[in-house]
Parts: C-alpha cells; structure tokens; sequence
C-alpha cells in the first residue's frame, strides 16, 4: 500500500477503519491532485482506495498541487478534511536573513493547508474556502491539524515551514464555532531546535549542528493524566558524508504539555522511531488498543502499525505489528 502521511479514523458506527492519505494514481485509478482513502475491518486487509477529495473539483481553487498530510475529523455532525495545498509561482517575500545568515534564506511560495467538508467519511469534500489556506496565507504553512481544548474551542495547530522561518515552528490559530474561518492571530507553541537531542548522533569532532531545523506532522493526544502530547517528525542529523555534508533521516518524536494547555509550555521528549519514519498519528482500535501509524521509508513509503504504551504522559512503543504488514 503506497502511502505518505497516514491518518486513521476508527468509525464505530460501521466497525471500519479509514486511513487517508494523498491520491496516487496507479493505485486509485483516478488521475490527478486529490485525497484517497483505503478501508479495513482488521487493520491488515485493505480495500483499494477510493478518491474522496480532487483539486480540480474545486471551484475557484487557490492552488492546485500538493494535497499533503490529509487529516478527516468529525465535527457537529460533519466531516472536516484538512490537507495541504501549494502553488509555486505564487511566491512568499523572502524573510531578512537574522542570525542564520544568507545562506539558508530559500525561495518561498504560498503553502497551507485547506478545510474540506462533507457529509460522509468518504465524500466528497467540498473546500469551504477557496480564496485561500486556512492559516495566514502570508505564512508558509503545512499539515494543519485539528485541536479542540477543554472549552470546546476548536483549533488549527500546524508547522510554520522552515523555508521561511529556519528554524521551524508549532503554531496554532483559533478556529470560527463552524470551521469556515480563523479568531485572531497565530499562537508560537515551540520551535524545532528545542529538541535538545538532535545533534547527539553527529560523530565527534563534528562542528555543532547547523540549521535548518524541520518542523512537520502535529497531532494532538489527550494523556489520560491530563498532559498534552504533541506528536511530531524532524530531520535528525547522523551522518557526515565523504564530502563533509551532514545529512539524516526523518525520526517519529513528540513534546509534552505538562499543563494540559495548548500554549504549553512543551518539554521535548526523545524520538519514538527512526529509520527515516514519521508523521505518524496515534488512533485507538476497536478494542481500545492504542496504535501509532506512520510511515517508512521517506521515499517510495509504506505504513507501519506500532502498538503503544502511555505510563502517565511517557508514551513508549509495546511492539511493531509486523502482524499486519500483509506479508510485505
């Protein structure tokens, strides 16, 4: 099953589960930019997926390409769809260049991530917005995800894109009672070099980890203590080639609010995977089993299922279920 950034939905009602990821055509049959579901009773067999979301279905559209890290959750009856769109020759004025210097200022364009809506998990969704992202559109965003606090107010957290800020950030921005639209301004919840451990495994002798530092795939998790997890998924750098460049992969990691509030503040724990995993999401099963999903490799990706662990707010893998891979 090809598939990058997966999200499941475990729908009761029908003893189903969705997973939701990206279209890809040979696969799906259907050509073009869109979101596409796969479906299981087990969690190991699979439907072929069906197209739920297509860009060019969209009237008025902002931007057509892309349609990253799709997200479905229900809301006041409704299926709400967040996935990421982009349009590169829509271009993002360059930042001053700061304390990192010239060398890491790249071109930027308009990214962000839109909200669909439907009435069924598997659609069609219909962008309820189409002038623009949900976030700022001056902002170069990516991989929204829906957060509701304990006063019922929803929130859009989402990755403020190292391309335009160096050092990537977690932020979040309130959402309108029905979705439609955002409250205010964005709120910084952290910034990717919090994560003390990224440098560790560059050799010794090394010079200290540069910049960029990548910030992708926020989901939130209630721990059953009150803390707030924040899963999310960087670029660890590891390895320094013959040419003096040092380059990594991508690691599954996650940040806990000990106060229980969206504002934090967040201690950076240590990564749950590596071997180029991540944006990964935790569901439970039917059972009430708590399950991680993500993806491996980086390229050419597939799914991988983790049972897990939660001890308070320490979240800690029980065992890979290599059980489902479907023998492959």
């Amino acid at each position: 099953m090809p598939l990058h950034d997966p999200f499941v939905v475990a729908d009761a009602t029908t003893g189903t589960y969705h997973l939701y990821t990206a279209n890809e055509p040979s696969v799906s049959g259907v050509s073009g930019v869109g979101t596409m579901v796969y479906r299981s009773r087990d969690l190991r067999d699979w439907t072929r997926p069906d197209v739920v979301f297509r860009t060019d279905a969209q009237e008025n559209l902002w931007a057509t390409e892309g349609c990253w890290a799709p997200e479905v959750h229900k809301w006041r009856d409704r299926y709400y769809l967040f996935t990421t769109l982009h349009d590169e020759n829509s271009p993002l004025p360059v930042p001053p260049a700061g304390r990192w210097g010239t060398p890491f200022q790249l071109p930027n364009h308009a990214r962000g991530t839109v909200t669909a809506v439907s009435d069924s998990l598997t659609g069609p969704f219909t962008v309820v917005d189409p002038s623009g992202p949900t976030p700022p559109a001056r902002l170069m965003t990516l991989d929204g995800t829906l957060y509701v606090d304990p006063s019922g107010q929803p929130w859009m957290v989402y990755a403020h894109e190292w391309l335009q800020t160096v050092d990537g950030t977690m932020e979040a921005i309130r959402l309108a009672p029905d979705l439609t639209g955002t409250i205010g301004d964005p709120v910084f919840l952290f910034k990717g070099s919090d994560a003390g451990w990224l440098g560790e495994r560059i050799p010794a002798g090394v010079p200290a980890q540069l910049p960029p530092y990548i910030t992708d795939g926020p989901q939130l998790h209630r721990a059953p203590n009150g803390s707030l997890l924040m899963l999310w998924s960087t670029y660890e750098k590891d390895t320094v080639g013959p040419d003096g460049n040092i380059t990594g992969g991508y690691v599954q990691t996650y940040a806990v609010s000990r106060s229980g509030e969206l504002q934090g503040p967040w201690e950076q724990r240590r990564p749950l995977v590596r071997e180029d995993s991540g944006h990964g999401m935790l569901f439970h099963t039917f059972d009430g089993t708590l399950m991680l999903v993500l993806h491996r490799p980086f390229e050419n990706a597939r799914g991988k299922l983790y049972e897990m662990g939660l001890d308070g707010d320490e979240l800690r893998i029980l065992r890979r279920r290599d059980d489902l891979d479907g023998g492959g």
